[in-house]
């Protein structure tokens, strides 16, 4: 059987606009912040302003409206913390705290055998939850899973120590340029794993091999076979 041609990640899940989005409120919020001589009030604001506008964009261009409000939701949420603290620094404890829960979230599917890639990949590309059924699969989503938990992982060793010193600036810069970047690297590295986990002859993520229990037991015991290059 000639294997299909291998499908980009990023393609398939399209995080590289979420993620740019992403990035526009916590910038906002800077720029108010730092030309309004510190303003709280001008930070929040702006964010929210800012969040509001990629609401709008989104439902008009036709994305989920849960996507959306819980976006927007998260930025105005931010803003009433670091509003009722009075620090600076507090709008990005939610994040932090979100990022935090996701590391945890992943390792964890990754252990009940249902790692969240494949989850969202199988939602996207109307698997389901088919993949389960296949060793092959199984084993590839469990392999590129751990990337997004490092993902996670690494935004939190940068995060704690800028919000622990008080560091609104680097705390700020350092949202943006852990959110678009990382997020793309991350779809790359997660992409190459999932895909050169999937041996040659296998017929991708879009068409999982449903086996018995005797066949699952035989091919889970041959994790060599899965290590082959596409």
């Amino acid at each position: 059987m000639t294997s299909p041609p291998a499908e980009s990640l990023s393609q398939l899940l399209g995080g590289k606009r979420a993620a740019l989005e992403a990035s526009v409120p916590p910038v906002a919020f800077l720029l108010g912040w730092l030309l309004s001589n510190e303003s709280l009030w001008w930070g929040c604001g702006a964010a929210v302003a800012a969040a509001v506008v990629v609401a709008v964009l989104g439902l008009a261009r036709g994305d989920k409206p849960r996507a959306v409000v819980l976006g927007l939701l998260l930025v105005v949420v931010s803003a009433l913390i670091a509003g009722r603290t009075g620090n600076a620094a507090d709008f990005f404890l939610l994040r932090l705290l979100s990022n935090a829960a996701s590391a945890l979230a992943w390792a964890a599917s990754i252990a009940l055998r249902w790692p969240l890639l494949g989850v969202v990949l199988g939602a996207v590309i109307g698997t389901k939850a088919t993949w389960r059924k296949d060793p092959v699969l199984l084993r590839a989503y469990s392999r590129a899973s751990w990337v997004w938990v490092l993902q996670y992982l690494v935004r939190i060793a940068v995060f704690v120590p800028l919000y622990l010193a008080g560091q609104t600036t680097a705390l700020g810069i350092a949202q943006v340029a852990l959110t678009y970047p990382l997020i793309v690297v991350c779809l790359a590295v997660s992409g190459w794993v999932l895909f050169r986990t999937i041996p040659a002859g296998h017929p991708g993520v879009r068409h999982p091999q449903l086996v018995g229990p005797k066949d699952a037991g035989s091919d889970a015991s041959g994790p060599q076979d899965a290590d082959r290059t596409a």
